[in-house]
């Protein structure tokens, strides 16, 4: 197995390429497979979605460097606060890539430099983020184009009940109600949702699995989820009625599709009555919530288009976080937030001004 030096500019290997038998270890089939194991495992260190940002992120920050007639290895402090100061005020529109043709927001800029940091390390250097030639460009950045964060819209008890109303109750309608209640009882991702299998281990890509759970005050359904920030356990308890509980709505899904084995949430054929081994992508979750929040005329008072941008898979999540009347340490909890800031961020209904420090000050 050749020890081929890092090349340049993009021809540099990806991260888990990287990976490779020091210079002076001879190869041999045995260390030959260890090799390849150890990439696997690098690869899996970060989300899909994450491996994808941050190989774009190296993408576009290489063509920009030979653009200026510069190298994107070893990093360059310098370089990269004037890369930064281009995607917060392009210099210049280009009609070829990678030339930005509006300015980038605060929050994607920042995410850029984090994909810088990762790719760099991958390639055995270190990228100093408090160098002062990239964190006062950033301050300046932050300073004067940063705005609050946009957070999309909490789906309300209400709405997910006219959401669910609007589905048939064909085979693709039983599927989508199921991941609609599943989803906003269980206050998951998008990717957590279409990650799930029957059983532990069903597949290599899972992402976790419920068991049905008969007995202590009614049952419910128990998910196991290795998720974005470790493996935690997710309760979802029996609904008030059939029509609105999510435990029934997977159980008429899992029945009707046949499924005893792998994905839960698959594809269904072109005429709707069968189910397909095809685990569903995590888009076909968001689309979903954007055609019912239609469907169900929520928030008819805008535009569509302003509708839309409206509500996202986290707007399941949010829904939950601001509408479940529980003690706040148990919402955390079932959403796996590490702080109870983080879970408040998602509450869009608090009590607000319950605490009046203006009489409590005397006024």
């Amino acid at each position: 197995m050749a020890n081929r030096p890092v090349d340049k500019g993009e021809s540099a290997p990806v991260p888990d390429e990287a990976l490779r038998l020091p210079s002076h270890v001879a190869s041999s089939g045995t260390l030959d497979r260890l090799v390849d194991t150890a990439r696997d495992y690098a690869k899996a260190s970060t989300a899909e979605n994450t491996n994808k940002a941050y190989s774009a992120d190296w993408k576009h920050f290489t063509r920009w460097c030979r653009m200026k007639g510069a190298e994107p290895l070893p990093p360059s402090p310098e370089m990269i606060g004037l890369y930064l100061a281009d995607l917060a005020a392009p210099a210049g529109i280009s009609p070829s890539p990678p030339s930005v043709s509006r300015p980038l927001s605060v929050a994607t800029i920042d995410r850029r430099l984090s994909g810088l940091v990762w790719n760099y390390a991958q390639r055995g250097f270190t990228l100093d983020r408090k160098n002062r030639h990239i964190a006062t460009v950033l301050t300046g950045i932050k300073r004067k184009h940063g705005r609050p964060p946009q957070q999309k819209e909490a789906i309300l008890p209400e709405d997910i009940l006219a959401m669910v109303a609007t589905l048939p109750f064909d085979l693709r309608g039983l599927r989508d109600r199921a991941i609609l209640l599943i989803g906003y009882a269980g206050g998951l991702r998008r990717s957590e949702i279409v990650s799930l299998d029957v059983g532990k281990d069903d597949t290599p890509d899972s992402g976790g699995w419920i068991e049905i759970v008969d007995g202590t005050n009614g049952g419910g359904a128990l998910l196991t989820l290795n998720a974005k920030t470790g493996w935690r356990e997710v309760e979802i308890g029996r609904g008030s009625s059939e029509q609105t509980c999510p435990v029934h709505a997977l159980k008429q899904w899992l029945n009707f599709a046949k499924i005893g084995f792998g994905p839960i949430f698959v594809r269904t054929s072109r005429d709707g009555k069968r189910a397909l081994a095809t685990r569903l992508n995590d888009k076909h979750v968001a689309r979903l919530i954007k055609q019912t929040v239609l469907d169900a005329g929520i928030r008819s008072d805008l535009p569509e288009k302003e509708r839309l941008a409206l509500f996202s898979g986290h707007s399941l999540r949010a829904g939950l976080a601001s509408s479940a009347e529980v003690d706040e340490r148990y919402v955390q909890k079932h959403l796996g937030h590490a702080s109870a800031e983080m879970t408040r961020r998602y509450q869009r209904r608090r009590d607000r001004f319950r605490v009046n420090l203006t009489k409590a000050a005397g006024l």
